[in-house]
């Protein structure tokens, strides 16, 4: 088996990019790896990135607000994309859940040039 273990002078930073209306595939393995990733330590920088349906899923479901909330206070970044958020009418909803709300086409761009880690579901 090879080893999985990180190379120190890697990069330390994990971009997750949530897509996904589907509320299982959010708790059983979007929340639960990003928390994760931070608070043991596996990552030092992760951010989530709430793109699309998943941005529609989180504004109605208080189970996943809940869990994002915690995943804030352990200190990961949380980003929306605005036109998503504005095509559904919940940028307001998403914002007092303590997300920033931004057009992430660029930002998207610059993570996939500076080659980080990104995983999406």
């Amino acid at each position: 088996m090879e080893n999985l273990t990180v190379n120190p002078q890697e990069a330390n930073e994990l971009v997750v990019l949530w897509t996904s209306a589907d509320r299982e595939v959010a708790l059983k393995m979007v929340f639960m790896y990003t928390f994760n990733a931070k608070t043991k330590g596996w990552w030092e920088d992760v951010c989530l990135i709430v793109w699309g349906p998943s941005s529609k899923l989180l504004s109605e479901d208080q189970e996943l607000q809940a869990y994002l909330a915690m995943m804030i206070e352990a200190g990961v970044e949380v980003v929306a994309c605005k036109a998503c958020t504005d095509s559904y009418g919940i940028t307001n909803t998403l914002e007092k859940l303590g997300i920033e709300v931004k057009y992430m086409g660029q930002p998207l761009t610059n993570i996939l040039k500076r080659d980080a880690k990104l995983i999406t579901f």
